[in-house]
C-alpha cells in the first residue's frame, strides 16, 4: 500500500474539523474521559518573502530543500517545526499503533502573523463551545528556546508573554504653500513627538516573583559564559534590595536584558505630506509597546500621554489622548490637533502568569526536556547538567486567544538559536534537520508522559 495511503488511513482515527475554511482542529479520543484532553498548538502561516530578496536565499524560498544538514525555506524556524513536527509526532504513533488514554487535541491557526484575527479567534470559539473553559489538562505552543553549551543546556519554556499595544499619533495642521511655511510643519512636530518618546522610554524593573529573575537565578547556575562577578550579584539579589538595584544597574546596559525586563516601544511606520511644494496637512506615526508583565495597557496610555503633554503645550496643539482631552493651558487659538489613539484597535494586557512552582503541569513538561536532552544523540551524554526555568515571550502568539482553555499555557519550542541558520523572518531561513527530529522526539515524549501521568 502506498505510504500516503496508508497515513490516510491512520488519520482516520482522527476527527478533523476545519474553522474558517483552513484552520485545523484535529481530536484523537481517548480511553478514559475522566482525563484533561492534551492541546498542542501550532500555526499555518508564514510572513512573506520579500521579492528583492529571492536572488539572495542559498534556495529557494519555498523549497524546502534539505541539503543533508540544514532544511531551507520560509517559515522552518516560525512555525512550521511545531506544526509538522506535532503531526509528525502523531504519524509515528499511529503507525506503531499507539492508544492514548488521555484525549489529543491538536489546532493548527491560519493567520498567527497577522493577529490570528480570523484563525486564532475562530480556533478558541470552537474549542470553548465543544470543551468548555478550562476543558484542558496542559497547552503547548511555539515560544521558548533552549541554550546548548558544552558545560549545560538551559529550556526556557515560556510561561507568560508580553501584552501588546500600537500607538497612533496623529498631527493635523492647516495647509498652504511650502513657500510660506510656518516655523514647524505638522511633519515636524511628529519628529518632536517621536524624539520625546525615544527621550523618556519606560523604566524596567526586576521583579523576584516574575519569571525573568527566576530564570536569571537558574542561568547563573550553568552557563560557564557568566563572569563570576554577574554571578554573584544574581545571587545575592534573591534577598537583597541593593543587590537587585545594582543587578538592574548592570543588566540593563544590555538592550536585550531590558527588552526581556521591560516594556519596550519602537516607531516603525511613519507617514506625511503628498508634494513638496504643499505644506503637509496630515501626518502620523505608529509605535508598538510590548508590555511587560507588571504594566498594563492602561499604564502605557498614561506614559505616553504625560510625557507628550509638555509637546503638546510647547507647539500649542489641541490634544485627544485616547479619548479624553487634555489640553492644559493652551491659547484659544492652536497651532494644530494631535490625537492619541489604539491605531488598530487590538491593545492587548500581559497574558496571566502560569505557575511554575507546585505545579504538576510545568513539572511534566520540565521532566520531558530533561529526558529529550538527556536521551539526544546531539549530545550523547546524560550527565550533562539541564536546568528548566521559566520565560517570556516578547512576541505574540495565538495563545493571546486561549486564555479560557486551561491555566496551563506553555509556549516552547525545543530549538536553540545555533539550531537556526539565519533566524525566522529573514534571508536564507533554515533549521538544523538534526534539531527538528528532536524538537519530533519532543513532542512524541510529551505525548507519552502526559497519557501516563497520575499528577495531571
Amino acid at each position: 500500500m502506498d505510504t500516503s495511503i496508508r497515513t490516510l488511513f491512520r488519520y482516520r482515527e482522527l476527527r478533523k474539523t476545519t474553522i474558517n475554511t483552513y484552520g485545523l482542529v484535529y481530536h484523537w479520543q481517548g480511553s478514559n474521559p475522566d482525563l484533561k484532553p492534551l492541546l498542542l498548538t501550532a500555526h499555518q502561516d508564514v510572513v512573506p518573502v520579500e521579492p528583492l530578496t529571492v536572488d539572495t536565499w542559498l534556495y529557494p524560498p519555498f523549497s524546502g530543500t534539505w541539503d543533508g544538514k540544514w532544511i531551507w525555506g520560509r517559515g522552518s524556524c516560525d512555525d512550521k517545526p511545531g506544526l509538522i513536527g506535532s503531526l509528525t509526532a502523531i504519524e509515528k504513533l499511529l503507525e506503531k499503533g499507539f492508544k492514548p488514554q488521555r484525549t489529543i487535541v491538536l489546532a493548527f491557526g491560519i493567520d498567527e502573523e497577522r493577529g490570528g484575527i480570523v484563525g486564532g479567534t475562530g480556533i478558541r470559539d470552537y474549542l470553548l463551545s465543544a470543551y468548555g473553559p478550562n476543558a484542558f489538562a496542559l497547552l503547548i505552543d511555539e515560544g521558548g528556546t533552549l541554550e546548548a553549551h558544552s558545560d549545560g543546556v538551559i529550556a526556557t519554556p515560556a510561561v507568560a508573554e508580553k501584552g501588546h499595544f500600537d500607538l497612533r499619533m496623529s498631527i493635523s495642521t492647516p495647509g498652504g504653500h511650502s513657500s510660506v511655511p510656518p516655523e514647524h510643519t505638522s511633519i515636524g512636530i511628529l519628529a518632536a513627538l517621536i524624539a520625546e518618546l525615544e527621550a523618556n522610554p519606560f523604566t524596567p524593573h526586576l521583579y523576584r516573583n516574575e519569571p525573568y529573575f527566576t530564570a536569571l537565578q537558574c542561568q547563573a547556575l550553568v552557563d560557564p559564559e557568566m563572569d563570576d562577578e554577574l554571578r554573584d550579584l544574581i545571587g545575592k539579589a534573591r534577598y537583597s534590595d541593593k543587590a537587585l538595584a545594582d543587578l538592574e544597574e548592570r543588566l540593563f546596559r544590555n538592550p536585550l536584558s531590558r527588552a526581556l525586563a521591560g516594556t519596550t516601544q519602537a516607531t516603525d511606520i511613519v507617514h506625511g505630506g503628498v508634494k513638496t511644494n504643499a505644506l503637509p496637512e496630515n501626518a502620523f506615526a505608529i509605535v508598538n509597546h510590548r508590555i511587560a508583565g507588571h504594566s498594563s495597557v492602561s499604564t502605557v496610555k498614561t506614559h505616553i500621554a504625560a510625557v507628550l503633554l509638555p509637546i503638546v503645550k510647547k507647539f500649542n496643539l489641541s490634544l485627544d489622548a485616547f479619548g479624553e482631552s487634555l489640553n492644559g493651558e493652551l491659547s484659544q487659538k492652536t497651532s494644530g490637533h494631535l490625537k492619541l489613539s489604539d491605531a488598530w484597535g487590538t491593545a492587548l494586557e500581559p497574558a496571566p502568569v502560569t505557575p511554575w512552582l507546585k505545579n504538576p503541569a510545568y513539572d511534566l513538561l520540565a521532566g520531558t526536556i530533561l529526558n529529550v536532552v538527556k536521551t539526544s544523540a546531539r549530545w550523547n551524554n546524560p550527565d550533562i547538567p539541564v536546568i528548566v526555568a521559566p520565560g517570556t515571550m516578547t512576541g505574540n502568539t495565538d495563545t493571546r486567544y486561549y486564555w479560557n482553555l486551561t491555566q496551563n499555557i506553555f509556549r516552547y519550542g525545543h530549538v536553540s538559536r545555533f539550531d537556526k541558520y539565519n533566524g525566522a523572518h529573514t534571508v536564507n531561513e533554515a533549521i538544523l534537520a538534526d534539531a527538528f527530529i528532536d524538537l519530533i522526539r519532543f513532542f512524541t515524549i510529551v505525548i507519552l508522559n502526559a497519557d501516563e501521568s497520575k499528577i495531571l
